[in-house]
């Protein structure tokens, strides 16, 4: 295994370092709002991106983008820089990549219906069981019919029609809630209301572009702009999951590495764990566990480590605290249950000093090179290279305009699909039977709930389509369409309740 150097975290009364060989072994940065979790994100971001990794992380409060230009001697900077003698200390900025589920402050990322799968549908929807075993059925009769569900006007028009033949469904499903479809109609409509539907559709985004380094041999930082995402907590954590999801069911397994192929920042993780059906915690812990074969660290970023499942932080061996806040009994708890995920150090009462701590002060334990956790320090952080606030919109449009992936997702594509397949069975029906009962397909027993508008369809581009716009279509393409018999559509690890892998071609 070839040497990778050490990434210097924190200096104490030695230096803390994480090394690259064990950064596949996840991490959890905490600490209450206003201590220094997200400039410690930053500055881990850039040190990685330094040694050729590629990091995906979520800009959650809008001031992550100051990474892509260097940073100024503040004067808090250079008083920090003099106490940890970092007289070797350079400002530089990291090769960045804007992304936006919203296309908005960054380069649009879309998944179809199909990868996303039931189970996260499910919890995206806040489905009761029943509900989610209705969808799922959905999702099942789509693949036997081989209809696409690209987008939510897809799954919409797939509801109506398991609904519309229910009866014909009974005996191979069992008996199909008219309450359920309903239901899952309504959440659907609650969820575009949110802004979801841009997040489904074509082309979808393709894992390779994340994985990319920049001519110097810079790993990219890939900075998702979640602040208004985050205005729909649940739509921000099931994007993450998926992603996540993708990586694992996608990455060929690479056993030890000398740095990981990508380290991704879970930031407000509480978000992934509450509320969440006791089969989706089951998936959450079977990825987290089994990514880091595939070169993959996580980090996760939260106030709280009682944030984080048991089963999940048992995993998280490099730990960052910064200071926690014990104002009431409740706080003080959780101040005891931080203490013990440590392992002690006779030189540090770790209770005490967690409500101590100063702003860009932690405590700190690396993997050592056994894969053992280091006894807890305290420590300063060190400052990052880049500018610490956001940069310009100038500056960013510039920098989208350069982007590698420049006018490859800008564009939708509207293909046929579910929608317009049924549509058109519909006008067929309705055609060789004049006389029939009002309403045809999009009538009757779901009548209630209105079919989408043909004309609010984005319309397909004419002619000759850019190359890029092409490969685009045909990656996107090549991961939707079905299986070994060309009908079956394809499943991430966590597009089924019963974990079935995603069939390859």
């Amino acid at each position: 295994m070839s040497f990778v150097d050490p990434i210097l975290v924190a200096r104490g009364a030695r230096d803390l370092v994480l090394l690259p060989h064990m950064a596949n072994r996840h991490g959890l940065i905490a600490g209450a709002t206003g201590t220094g979790k997200t400039v410690t994100l930053q500055g881990l971001a850039e040190q990685f991106s330094l040694r050729g990794v590629p990091v995906f992380l979520a800009d959650v409060k809008g001031d992550l983008s100051g990474m892509a230009v260097p940073g100024s001697p503040t004067t808090k900077i250079q008083e920090r820089l003099r106490e940890l003698r970092l007289e070797a200390f350079t400002f530089g900025g990291c090769p960045v990549t804007f992304w936006d589920v919203f296309g908005e402050k960054g380069h649009p990322v879309r998944t179809t219906i199909s990868e996303m799968g039931p189970l996260l549908l499910a919890g995206l929807l806040q489905l009761n069981e029943t509900q989610a075993g209705v969808l799922n059925l959905v999702f099942k009769v789509a693949d036997e019919e081989g209809l696409l569900l690209l987008d939510l006007k897809d799954l919409r028009a797939m509801l109506k029609h398991v609904g519309e033949n229910a009866a014909s469904f009974t005996t191979d499903y069992g008996n199909i809630s008219a309450a359920s479809i309903g239901a899952i109609q309504r959440n659907l409509l609650t969820l575009e209301q949110q802004g979801a539907e841009a997040f489904f559709g074509e082309p979808a985004l393709n894992l390779d572009d994340l994985l990319q380094t920049d001519s110097q041999g810079r790993g990219c930082v890939n900075i998702l702009a979640a602040d208004k995402l985050m205005s729909a907590p649940k739509v921000y954590a099931t994007f993450l999951l998926w992603l996540l999801s993708e990586l694992f069911e996608n990455l060929p397994e690479a056993g030890d590495l000398p740095k990981p192929k990508l380290v991704f920042f879970f930031d407000e993780a509480h978000l992934l764990f509450s509320d969440a059906p006791p089969a989706l915690l089951e998936k959450i812990e079977q990825v987290v566990r089994l990514i880091r074969s595939k070169g993959i660290g996580v980090y996760f970023v939260s106030q709280n480590p009682r944030d984080i499942p048991d089963n999940v932080l048992g995993q998280l061996g490099h730990r960052i605290q910064h200071a926690l806040r014990a104002f009431t009994p409740r706080d003080q708890q959780a101040v005891r249950a931080a203490a013990d995920t440590f392992r002690s150090n006779p030189a540090i009462d770790t209770e005490t000093a967690l409500t101590e701590l100063g702003v860009g002060e932690a405590l700190v334990s690396m993997l050592d090179e056994r894969g053992q956790p280091t006894v807890v320090e305290r420590a300063y952080i060190c400052p990052p290279r880049g500018q610490i606030g956001p940069i310009t919109e100038a500056q960013r449009a510039g920098l989208m305009r350069s982007s590698l992936v420049h006018g490859v997702y800008e564009q939708t594509i509207d293909r046929e699909s579910a929608y317009e397949k049924l549509k058109g069975a519909a006008t067929q029906a309705s055609a060789s039977a004049p006389s029939s009962a009002p309403g045809g397909f999009w009538g009757g027993l779901f009548g209630g709930v209105s079919a989408p508008s043909p004309v609010s369809r984005p319309a397909r581009p004419a002619g000759r389509q850019p190359e890029s716009l092409v490969n685009a279509m045909a990656k996107s393409a090549v991961r939707t369409i079905g299986s070994t018999l060309g009908r079956e559509i394809i499943r991430g690890v966590l597009g089924s309740f019963l974990g079935g892998g995603r069939r390859r071609r």
